[in-house]
């Protein structure tokens, strides 16, 4: 966990009292709500379909106890009793008051948080693998690189008015936890044989209305030059964006219509100018802020904890547990916790007050005071030791939080759709929760195994769908809720963009669909095959009988 410094406290104190100042201006009447508009989307405010809601960042998914606990606090307090998890390893609370507004920001600035730049054209939360520090399969942690980019776009003067909103994520593994393709500028960290330790750097993708997967343009940018090279992306974005048009403003377009090697060339031109003027700030300011992340002290263990087989051996569901969810950890005798927000029925992404507190507790008490938002609206206990997992457990169980399904078909990532948000066509939750009811029955859910179900309630795709094994998107027919099903997609290293099955479904068809894709899979797997992987091999084909017919 980064510990703020003083500079970090007082940027966030100034802006409440602006923040605070604008509202009462508001409120009055002072300011016309298309006036403050701007301001409050800059802290973090947004005027949804009932009422105005509050996304607070968390920068790179790390939490620790005591800001679970407040945002526990918040929800009882000032919501009703829930916050929501996001892909951006954000959370929301969707029913505070606007006069309450700068209340919960300085409630928030108490534990050293804050809703800074999660909403407006700028750049927003900077995400990262929910593993990181913690998985063996990376080169380093990436976090600090992510505070760092962090630190130095926030109130960025240059980028504080860009195009479009612009998301940045950072990971350090061939494994991809964070979507890095579908990010306006995706980084991945790895070590090259002649050159050392530097990033591959993608840019370009996105979901939306118009879908891309980003295209690499640069192999390796060394660690010390990482700042001034996403500098060049930026301003070469900047200055030729469009701004007439939102829906063809963000960095995909550009990077589409003029080729992603001509966008790198103007971006290599740029870089060329800045990085003479950079000398070596980067560098010692990432070593400034590796020395204010508070590493955890973990025990010398063994990787074998009979206390842990014995306890498998005499509980089955806690053997099904630690098999579903819980990742090998970098240091033996240590595990990493997936900890599943999707309990068969539940609202994706939603947890209680009560459950937050609970879960803020184990953190403290077994996880080195850490918990991780995941972009998938899931949490982590990244760091418990084995001897603890059957304590954790079995606190996860009282919280309601120990649901078994990481990864399988009722993981389903879900935006808020037409229950909350003014821009959904369709209601998302009420689908996501239907699908969840049919793989209810655990031995199917087994039986099925691995698969990625995303629904979005309007073409912005906030729940993802082009990225899932099975989409869903939201349509409006005349009036009527319709959905669209898709299926081939992927947010992974084999990053990937769902195909159109079709004419969509009403609320009931598209639940019924999704049961007969997930028959045809079963149908024509072969032994050991994910659903991805028989897609891919398959293809649309027999999919398509099977929802429309032959002829």
């Amino acid at each position: 966990m980064y510990l703020y410094d003083e500079y970090d406290k007082s940027v966030v104190r100034q802006r409440i009292a602006d923040f605070r100042d604008a509202t009462e201006r508001r409120l009055s009447g002072v300011l016309s709500e298309e006036e403050f508009k701007l301001v409050r989307q800059m802290n973090g405010v947004y005027l949804q379909l009932h009422a105005y809601m509050l996304r607070v960042a968390i920068p790179y998914g790390s939490l620790n106890s005591r800001q679970l606990h407040r945002l526990a606090h918040i929800a009882r307090v000032y919501d009703k009793g829930y916050g929501h998890f996001t892909t951006r390893q954000n959370i929301q609370f969707n029913w505070p008051q606007l006069q309450q507004m700068p209340d919960i920001l300085e409630e928030l600035a108490g534990v050293d948080m804050h809703a800074i730049q999660t909403s407006g054209n700028v750049i927003r939360n900077i995400t990262a693998d929910h593993f990181a520090g913690a998985t063996a399969d990376e080169v380093d942690d990436p976090r600090p690189i992510a505070e760092l980019i962090r630190q130095w776009s926030t109130l960025h003067p240059e980028f504080s008015f860009l195009p479009r909103k612009f998301k940045i994520a950072v990971t350090a593994s061939a494994k991809d936890r964070t979507a890095v393709k579908f990010h306006d500028i995706g980084l991945v960290l790895h070590e090259d044989q002649t050159s050392g330790r530097g990033f591959k750097v993608y840019v370009g993708g996105g979901l939306g209305r118009t879908p891309f997967v980003g295209h690499k343009i640069r192999e390796f940018v060394p660690e010390a030059q990482l700042l001034a090279y996403i500098e060049a992306i930026l301003r070469t974005y900047n200055e030729l964006g469009r701004r007439d048009n939102a829906f063809k403003a963000r960095i995909k377009i550009l990077v589409h219509e003029m080729g992603a090697d001509a966008f790198g060339e103007l971006v290599e031109q740029e870089f060329s100018r800045i990085q003479p003027m950079v000398d070596d700030l980067p560098t010692k300011e990432l070593e400034r802020i590796r020395q204010r992340f508070i590493t955890p002290d973990f025990a010398d263990l063994s990787d074998t904890d009979l206390g842990l087989e014995r306890a498998k051996a005499e509980d089955p569901e806690f053997k099904r547990w630690v098999s579903r969810n819980c990742s090998t950890h970098k240091i033996p005798g240590y595990a990493i916790v997936g900890v599943s927000l999707k309990d068969h029925g539940a609202i994706p992404g939603d947890i209680t007050a009560e459950a937050m507190d609970q879960l803020a507790e184990l953190g403290k008490l077994y996880s080195h005071d850490e918990i991780r938002a995941t972009h998938e609206q899931n949490l982590v206990l990244p760091h418990v030791k084995k001897r603890d997992l059957y304590v954790v457990w079995r606190g996860l169980q009282a919280a309601g939080l120990a649901t078994t399904n990481l990864g399988q078909a009722s993981d389903i990532i879900s935006c808020p759709g037409l229950d909350y948000c003014v821009l959904a066509n369709a209601r998302s939750i009420p689908i996501a929760q239907a699908i969840a009811q049919r793989f209810a029955d655990r031995k199917r859910e087994d039986l099925v195994g691995a698969l990625k179900i995303r629904i979005s309630g309007c073409i912005n795709a906030c729940g993802h769908h082009h990225a899932g094994h099975i989409g869903i998107l939201g349509v409006d027919r005349k009036g009527e809720e319709m959905y669209q099903l898709s299926l081939g997609g992927s947010g992974a290293e084999d990053a990937a963009i769902s195909q159109s099955t079709g004419r969509g479904f009403d609320a009931d068809g598209i639940v019924d669909a999704v049961d007969t894709v997930v028959g045809i899979y079963l149908d024509h797997r072969h032994e050991g095959e994910n659903f991805l992987e028989a897609y891919r091999r398959i293809g649309p084909q027999p999919f398509k009988e099977a929802l429309y017919g032959t002829a």
